[in-house]
Formats: C-alpha cells, structure tokens, sequence
C-alpha cells in the first residue's frame, strides 16, 4: 500500500561541468587574485552566463516581445466593438 509516489532521487548536475573561463566572472578572479583573494564560490554562479541564461534582455526584446500578437488582439478587439457597437451620430 502507498507505494512510490514519484518522489525519485533528485539527480543535480555534476558540479565539475561548470567553468568561470569566457564569462564576466573570469575578469573577477583575475582582480581578486591580484589583491591576493580568491572566490571559491565563483564556479556555482558560472551557469548563469552559460546556455539560455547568457542572453542579455535588450530594451527593444523588453518592450516588443508582445507587442505583435497584443496589437492583433487590440485590433480583433476594436473590430468586434465597432461591429457590435457602432459609435452613435448624436452630438451628445
């Protein structure tokens, strides 16, 4: 009774894949190890300059990611209240 409710072992990512070489966090290093530092931590924050992560948001991506299909259902939207709900030619 009860049984496996498909709670599995979570399987994470092996943490050697990650590596801080060609991202903004290499420069980081290089100015920590000048001043004799270092950032131990630096590789588990490398994922997010890699894969899907590393685009950067542009203004225009911001602003116009739906703009297309929003000005379509505006339009589709006026249309149907102008068909339905013609403005009246009354002065008031």
């Amino acid at each position: 009774m009860g049984g496996d409710h498909g709670h599995e072992k979570l399987h994470l990512p092996d943490w050697k894949q990650w590596k801080i070489e060609g991202t903004p966090l290499e420069l980081t290093q290089k100015r920590l190890a000048a001043r004799g530092l270092r950032d131990p931590w630096a590789r588990n924050e490398a994922w997010r300059y890699s894969g899907g992560f590393a685009k950067t948001a542009s203004v225009s991506n911001v602003f116009l990611k739906g703009f297309k299909w929003g000005f379509a259902a505006f339009t589709v939207a006026l249309a149907i209240e102008y068909a339905f709900f013609p403005p009246s030619k009354s002065e008031h």
